[in-house]
């Protein structure tokens, strides 16, 4: 049985954060920790504690690291036939007025004034902007 949500329809597409960056993010996290390990062996062996420093600084950047790479793991774009959900907010077809293909992602503009950004993170972001023109003949 095709999902249905609130009005949407079925379910069309699901445009997730795109592998690359989901790549970059997890190799950084692998090279601080790698970094981290090193700093602790160095700190046992030598016993300065500018490594014991170097050992916590890479530590912090690995959980800023992990934070950000599950934060970015929530970024879905649904499709539906009838419209289209991004995180908490979303836009049926005859509501949006404007889209705007802008440096940093896509800007689709609603007919009460709200802005929704899709950041240029997201996988297939052509397609999703293609798909949308189709429906609204923008």
């Amino acid at each position: 049985m095709p999902s249905t949500e609130n009005g949407f329809g079925r379910i069309v597409a699901r445009h997730q954060t795109a592998p690359a960056i989901i790549q970059r993010a997890a190799l950084i996290a692998l090279l601080a920790f790698v970094f981290f390990l090193a700093m602790l062996v160095a700190f046992l062996l030598r016993q300065h504690i500018g490594y014991l420093i170097l050992a916590s600084a890479f530590f912090v950047l690995n959980i800023f690291t992990l934070i950000g790479f599950i934060l970015q793991r929530q970024n879905v774009v649904s499709v539906f036939d009838n419209g289209f959900r991004y995180r908490k907010t979303s836009a049926k077809w005859p509501e949006i007025v404007s889209i705007d293909d802008v440096d940093d992602g896509l800007l689709v503009v609603k007919g009460d004034g709200s802005v929704i950004k899709i950041p240029r993170s997201i996988d297939n972001l052509g397609r999703f902007n293609s798909h949308i023109r189709t429906k609204t003949r923008l």
